[in-house]
Protein backbone atom coordinates (compact mmCIF):
# COMPACT_ATOMS: atom_id res chain seq x y z
CA UNK A 1 0.00 0.00 0.00
CA UNK A 2 2.87 2.36 0.81
CA UNK A 3 4.26 1.79 -2.70
CA UNK A 4 0.97 2.91 -4.30
CA UNK A 5 0.97 6.11 -2.22
CA UNK A 6 4.54 6.93 -3.34
CA UNK A 7 3.62 6.44 -7.02
CA UNK A 8 0.51 8.61 -6.59
CA UNK A 9 2.56 11.30 -4.82
CA UNK A 10 5.23 11.36 -7.54
CA UNK A 11 2.59 11.36 -10.26
CA UNK A 12 0.88 14.39 -8.71
CA UNK A 13 4.21 16.20 -8.36
CA UNK A 14 5.08 15.42 -11.99
CA UNK A 15 1.65 16.57 -13.17
CA UNK A 16 1.96 19.79 -11.15
CA UNK A 17 5.42 20.55 -12.60
CA UNK A 18 4.19 19.85 -16.14
CA UNK A 19 1.16 22.12 -15.58
CA UNK A 20 3.35 24.95 -14.25
CA UNK A 21 5.76 24.63 -17.17
CA UNK A 22 2.83 24.74 -19.61
CA UNK A 23 1.32 27.82 -17.94
CA UNK A 24 4.66 29.66 -17.86
CA UNK A 25 5.28 28.65 -21.48
CA UNK A 26 1.93 30.12 -22.54
CA UNK A 27 2.60 33.36 -20.68
CA UNK A 28 6.07 33.57 -22.24
CA UNK A 29 4.64 33.13 -25.74
CA UNK A 30 2.03 35.82 -25.08
CA UNK A 31 4.70 38.18 -23.72
CA UNK A 32 7.09 37.53 -26.61
CA UNK A 33 4.71 37.63 -29.57
CA UNK A 34 1.91 40.01 -28.52
CA UNK A 35 3.84 43.22 -29.37
CA UNK A 36 4.63 41.84 -32.85
CA UNK A 37 1.05 40.94 -33.78
CA UNK A 38 -0.51 42.92 -36.63
CA UNK A 39 -3.67 44.91 -36.07
CA UNK A 40 -6.83 43.05 -36.99
CA UNK A 41 -8.55 46.14 -38.37
CA UNK A 42 -8.17 44.61 -41.84
CA UNK A 43 -10.41 41.72 -40.78
CA UNK A 44 -12.97 43.85 -38.97
CA UNK A 45 -13.18 46.34 -41.87
CA UNK A 46 -12.75 43.75 -44.65
CA UNK A 47 -12.93 45.24 -48.13
CA UNK A 48 -12.22 42.67 -50.85
CA UNK A 49 -10.76 43.90 -54.10
CA UNK A 50 -13.91 43.82 -56.20
CA UNK A 51 -14.07 44.41 -59.93
CA UNK A 52 -15.12 47.75 -61.38
CA UNK A 53 -17.73 47.43 -64.10
CA UNK A 54 -18.67 49.88 -66.82
CA UNK A 55 -22.19 49.65 -68.27
CA UNK A 56 -23.76 51.27 -71.31
CA UNK A 57 -26.86 53.47 -70.98
CA UNK A 58 -29.08 50.47 -71.82
CA UNK A 59 -27.56 48.34 -69.03
CA UNK A 60 -25.17 46.20 -71.09
CA UNK A 61 -21.83 45.35 -69.48
CA UNK A 62 -19.07 46.97 -71.53
CA UNK A 63 -15.92 46.22 -69.53
CA UNK A 64 -14.73 44.88 -66.17
CA UNK A 65 -11.51 46.05 -64.53
CA UNK A 66 -9.97 43.87 -61.80
CA UNK A 67 -6.88 42.24 -60.39
CA UNK A 68 -8.99 39.35 -59.15
CA UNK A 69 -12.61 39.21 -60.20
CA UNK A 70 -14.48 38.92 -56.94
CA UNK A 71 -18.08 39.39 -55.96
CA UNK A 72 -18.73 39.70 -52.22
CA UNK A 73 -21.62 37.51 -51.12
CA UNK A 74 -23.12 38.00 -47.65
CA UNK A 75 -23.32 34.89 -45.48
CA UNK A 76 -27.13 34.80 -45.55
CA UNK A 77 -27.06 34.47 -49.37
CA UNK A 78 -24.61 31.54 -49.37
CA UNK A 79 -26.47 28.19 -49.57
CA UNK A 80 -26.33 25.98 -46.48
CA UNK A 81 -24.92 23.10 -48.53
CA UNK A 82 -21.93 25.23 -49.56
CA UNK A 83 -21.31 26.29 -45.95
CA UNK A 84 -21.62 22.71 -44.71
CA UNK A 85 -19.36 21.38 -47.48
CA UNK A 86 -16.52 23.77 -46.58
CA UNK A 87 -16.95 23.21 -42.85
CA UNK A 88 -16.93 19.45 -43.40
CA UNK A 89 -13.80 19.59 -45.56
CA UNK A 90 -11.81 22.24 -43.67
CA UNK A 91 -12.88 22.36 -40.03
CA UNK A 92 -15.46 19.90 -38.71
CA UNK A 93 -15.39 21.45 -35.22
CA UNK A 94 -15.79 25.03 -36.50
CA UNK A 95 -18.84 25.85 -34.41
CA UNK A 96 -17.48 24.24 -31.22
CA UNK A 97 -13.87 25.51 -30.89
CA UNK A 98 -12.53 28.88 -29.77
CA UNK A 99 -10.35 29.62 -32.81
CA UNK A 100 -7.98 26.68 -32.59
CA UNK A 101 -8.51 22.93 -32.46
CA UNK A 102 -6.09 21.63 -29.83
CA UNK A 103 -6.64 17.95 -30.65
CA UNK A 104 -5.90 18.62 -34.34
CA UNK A 105 -2.73 20.52 -33.41
CA UNK A 106 -1.50 17.66 -31.20
CA UNK A 107 -2.40 15.08 -33.88
CA UNK A 108 -0.58 17.07 -36.59
CA UNK A 109 2.45 17.61 -34.34
CA UNK A 110 2.78 13.90 -33.60
CA UNK A 111 2.21 12.96 -37.26
CA UNK A 112 4.77 15.49 -38.49
CA UNK A 113 7.38 14.41 -35.92
CA UNK A 114 6.93 10.73 -36.81
CA UNK A 115 7.14 11.38 -40.57
CA UNK A 116 10.01 13.92 -40.37
CA UNK A 117 12.71 11.54 -41.59
CA UNK A 118 10.63 10.09 -44.45
CA UNK A 119 10.15 13.46 -46.25
CA UNK A 120 6.37 13.09 -46.28
CA UNK A 121 4.13 16.10 -46.76
CA UNK A 122 3.56 18.14 -43.60
CA UNK A 123 0.09 17.73 -42.06
CA UNK A 124 -1.75 20.93 -41.14
CA UNK A 125 -4.10 21.66 -38.27
CA UNK A 126 -5.46 25.08 -39.17
CA UNK A 127 -9.05 25.93 -38.41
CA UNK A 128 -11.11 28.17 -40.69
CA UNK A 129 -10.39 31.05 -38.30
CA UNK A 130 -6.65 30.42 -38.55
CA UNK A 131 -6.87 30.35 -42.34
CA UNK A 132 -8.68 33.71 -42.34
CA UNK A 133 -5.96 35.18 -40.12
CA UNK A 134 -3.20 33.75 -42.31
CA UNK A 135 -4.78 34.92 -45.57
CA UNK A 136 -5.68 38.43 -44.43
CA UNK A 137 -3.03 39.36 -41.83
CA UNK A 138 0.00 37.10 -42.10
CA UNK A 139 2.19 35.57 -44.78
CA UNK A 140 2.34 32.00 -46.10
CA UNK A 141 5.80 31.32 -44.64
CA UNK A 142 6.20 27.98 -42.88
CA UNK A 143 7.56 28.77 -39.43
CA UNK A 144 6.65 28.15 -35.82
CA UNK A 145 6.72 31.90 -35.18
CA UNK A 146 4.02 32.54 -37.81
CA UNK A 147 1.97 29.64 -36.46
CA UNK A 148 2.13 31.02 -32.91
CA UNK A 149 1.04 34.46 -34.13
CA UNK A 150 -1.75 32.81 -36.12
CA UNK A 151 -2.98 30.98 -33.01
CA UNK A 152 -2.91 34.11 -30.84
CA UNK A 153 -4.75 36.19 -33.45
CA UNK A 154 -7.31 33.44 -34.06
CA UNK A 155 -8.25 33.32 -30.39
CA UNK A 156 -8.63 37.11 -30.38
CA UNK A 157 -10.66 37.18 -33.61
CA UNK A 158 -13.08 34.57 -32.23
CA UNK A 159 -13.85 36.93 -29.33
CA UNK A 160 -14.59 39.85 -31.69
CA UNK A 161 -16.43 38.27 -34.63
CA UNK A 162 -19.24 35.75 -34.74
CA UNK A 163 -18.74 32.35 -36.35
CA UNK A 164 -20.90 33.40 -39.31
CA UNK A 165 -18.82 36.55 -39.84
CA UNK A 166 -15.63 34.46 -39.84
CA UNK A 167 -17.16 31.96 -42.27
CA UNK A 168 -18.30 34.85 -44.50
CA UNK A 169 -14.74 36.23 -44.60
CA UNK A 170 -13.36 32.78 -45.36
CA UNK A 171 -15.78 31.94 -48.16
CA UNK A 172 -15.33 35.35 -49.79
CA UNK A 173 -11.54 35.31 -49.58
CA UNK A 174 -10.45 31.79 -50.54
CA UNK A 175 -9.33 31.10 -54.08
CA UNK A 176 -11.78 28.86 -55.94
CA UNK A 177 -10.02 28.61 -59.27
Amino acid sequence: MNYVLKITKYSLILLSVFTLITIFGCFYLLWKFSPELPSYDKIINYKPSLSSRVYSSDGMLLKSFYLEERIFIPIDRIPERIKNAFISAEDKKFYSHFGIDITAIIRAFITNISSYSSNKRVVGASTITQQVVKNLLLSNELSYERKIKEILLSIRIERILSKDEILELYLNDIYLG
